[in-house]
C-alpha cells in the first residue's frame, strides 16, 4: 500500500474515531472508557503498520481533546496500545497477537504511563495501579471488536486488496 493511501486511511480512521467519541464512551472516575479507540487501533495496526497506527491514535486523541470529548489520558494509552498491537502483528502476522498487544499496551503499559500525568500535570490523587482496570476493560472490549471485524473482513472478498494478511 503506498504512502498516500496509508495517510488517507489514517485520516479517515482518526475522523471516524473522533466522530464516534461523542456517541460511545463510558465515564469512569476522571477517565473515560472509550472502546472504539481500541477497535480502530487494531484495524490500523493490522492494515497500516506501527507508525500509521500511532499517528491515527495521536490524531484522534488530539481532536477529542480539542472537541472536549476526551482527556489527556487518551494519549499514552491509545498510542502505546496502537504501537504494541502493530509491532506484535508485524512480527508474528497473527491477529490474536495484535489484540493482545492492544490490551497489554493500553491496559497495562498505557495505564502505568498515565499515572505521572495524573500526579504531576493535573495534581490529582491517583494510585499507581488505579488506571489498569478501566484501561484494561476498555481495551479488551475494543480489541475483541477489532479482532472480530478483521476476521469478517478476511472472509469478505471485497476487502482482499486492503488486507494482505495471514490470520491465525
Amino acid at each position: 500500500m503506498n504512502q498516500t493511501r496509508k495517510l488517507t486511511y489514517t485520516a479517515i480512521l482518526a475522523a471516524i474515531t473522533t466522530a464516534s467519541s461523542s456517541v460511545v464512551y463510558i465515564p469512569l472516575g476522571f477517565a473515560k472508557i472509550f472502546p472504539i479507540q481500541h477497535f480502530v487501533n487494531i484495524l490500523a495496526a493490522v492494515m497500516l503498520g506501527p507508525w500509521y497506527a500511532v499517528m491515527s491514535a495521536f490524531l484522534t486523541s488530539t481532536m477529542r481533546n480539542l472537541l472536549g470529548t476526551g482527556s489527556i489520558f487518551a494519549y499514552p494509552g491509545s498510542m502505546i496500545g496502537a504501537f504494541l498491537a502493530a509491532f506484535l502483528y508485524q512480527k508474528t502476522k497473527k491477529l490474536s497477537f495484535a489484540a493482545i498487544g492492544e490490551v497489554i499496551g493500553t491496559g497495562i503499559l498505557g495505564a502505568l504511563a498515565t499515572y505521572p500525568i495524573a500526579i504531576l500535570l493535573l495534581g490529582q490523587e491517583a494510585t499507581l495501579l488505579g488506571f489498569i482496570p478501566a484501561f484494561t476493560m476498555s481495551s479488551l472490549a475494543g480489541a475483541l471488536l477489532g479482532f472480530v471485524m478483521l476476521k469478517v473482513m478476511v472472509q469478505n472478498k471485497s476487502f482482499s486488496g486492503m488486507l494482505q494478511m495471514k490470520i491465525k
